[in-house]
């Protein structure tokens, strides 16, 4: 369960394209920050996707992954390029597939092979096509389902909705979210050439005129209870309002947002239908990690073939809870991927998901501890503001250090406060079970 939103430059206050995710994943299931380089490759040479192996081509682009830990594809990301891309799940009426790409799969390849948003459509349309969607896309259960993605680069933006190997495609015209279900209709700009003649074969409409492809496609059962419609109208409703006048702490605020149910008793029960979802019920999963691309003019600062992109990442479940942190493209010291940067990388999810359980134990004062993030966060956008394109990497580097060391002085400070000691968890038994079992898991890794 995933909610991605987008306002095109139309729409933002400074003009630019902003771009946001939360990744809902199983409440264990560490969503790893990982940076990757530009690589070359052998002719013939293969990649090891999730669950097959497909030809590699002789170059990818350098890419910024959010993935689970266990997944080779990404659940949301970006490249060298300014193209981000979010995927979400839909259910469709489409029979699972077997193992075969995944959508998180297929959202890597697009990002490490495209310089722009259109690119990155059709190669997710081809790599669809050629190889398929399917296999268990879920860590503590078999849960499988198609996929949805909003792709943008510095300039546009377009919305691709699947049900096995048919889709559509539509182009984002000012604000669009999505969220665990099909959205496009009869508006689509382009689609599988098959497309309405599968769905009269099916039964699942009786004419061209009667064709609508969320409402032939969908199956409403499961996407019912997702809680997606919801969370869908709360993402949309809020961009609606705030057009002309978004940013990236109104975008901030959208993925916080919490159902009204949720806050008379937060951190004590579930909420499926929450933005910032909350695990804990019979469905639903939890926000574990948060994503914000605010993307360059294309030709802004620097040089035409490299304006700045700014990156708000959580690295860390619950949005509500976590700080976001500005992250830029900049050269590090080093830029490799090894096995060691990907134990620093869980190791950091994992240390900054101790202070959501200590919260959940109420041995955290949750409203003291969102008023000082609040406070550091309120810095940084600050600090952000006044970077433009022409700004010395020296000092982005500065600001992203800052972050890391006010987020690392933050945590330290709550968790010593809050002792050891583990506390019994509120809420009704369910809720309590729920997360006592996957404590219990947590501390032996699983």
């Amino acid at each position: 369960m995933c909610d991605t939103l987008i306002a095109l430059g139309n729409s933002t206050q400074n003009g630019r394209i902003i771009f946001a995710k939360n990744s809902d994943r199983s409440p264990n299931e560490r969503l790893l920050t990982e940076r990757i380089p530009r690589k070359q490759y052998a002719p013939g040479s293969m990649v090891n996707c999730t669950y097959i192996t497909i030809p590699q081509i002789t170059e990818t682009y350098e890419v910024l992954l959010f993935r689970p830990h266990w997944i080779w594809g990404a659940e949301m990301g970006c490249n060298e390029y300014g193209v981000v891309i979010g995927n979400e799940a839909v259910f469709t009426r489409e029979k699972p597939g077997e193992e075969a790409l995944l959508g998180m799969d297929l959202l890597r390849l697009a990002l490490e092979r495209s310089k722009n948003a259109e690119e990155a459509l059709n190669c997710i349309i081809r790599l669809l096509g050629t190889y398929g969607q399917g296999g268990n896309c879920a860590f503590a259960k078999n849960f499988r389902y198609d996929n949805s993605y909003l792709i943008a680069d510095r300039s546009t933006a377009w919305v691709l909705e699947t049900a096995g190997q048919y889709w559509a495609a539509r182009k984002v015209k000012d604000v669009y979210s999505i969220s665990n279900r099909l959205t496009i209709g009869r508006d689509y700009d382009r689609a599988h050439p098959d497309l309405f003649h599968h769905a009269l074969d099916q039964g699942w409409c009786r004419s061209e005129d009667d064709f609508d492809f969320a409402r032939c496609y969908t199956n409403r059962l499961v996407t019912r209870f997702s809680g997606a419609a919801k969370r869908e109208h709360t993402t949309r409703a809020a961009l609606e309002a705030r057009k002309g006048s978004i940013t990236v702490a109104s975008v901030m605020d959208i993925l916080r947002s919490h159902t009204a149910t949720f806050e008379e008793k937060p951190y004590q029960r579930a909420s499926v239908s929450s933005v910032c979802m909350h695990a804990g019920g019979l469905v639903g999963d939890q926000t574990t990690g948060s994503f914000i691309s605010e993307l360059a003019y294309p030709g802004e600062g620097l040089s035409e073939a490299a304006p700045r992109d700014t990156y708000w990442i959580t690295g860390s479940s619950a949005p509500c809870l976590s700080l976001f942190k500005p992250w830029w493209m900049i050269e590090p010291d080093h830029l490799s991927f090894s096995e060691a940067e990907t134990k620093a990388a869980l190791a950091y999810w994992e240390r900054q998901e101790e202070i959501y359980r200590a919260v959940l134990e109420q041995r955290i004062d949750w409203e003291k501890y969102q008023f000082e993030r609040n406070q550091i966060e309120d810095i940084l956008l600050s600090e952000v503001g006044k970077v433009d394109g022409n700004t010395p990497a020296i000092e982005l580097a500065e600001i992203q250090h800052m972050a890391l060391e006010s987020e690392y002085d933050l945590r330290t400070r709550a968790l010593a406060a809050a002792g050891k000691q583990e506390l019994d968890i509120e809420g009704n038994f369910y809720f309590r079970r729920y997360w006592k079992k996957a404590n219990d898991k947590l501390k032996r890794g699983t």
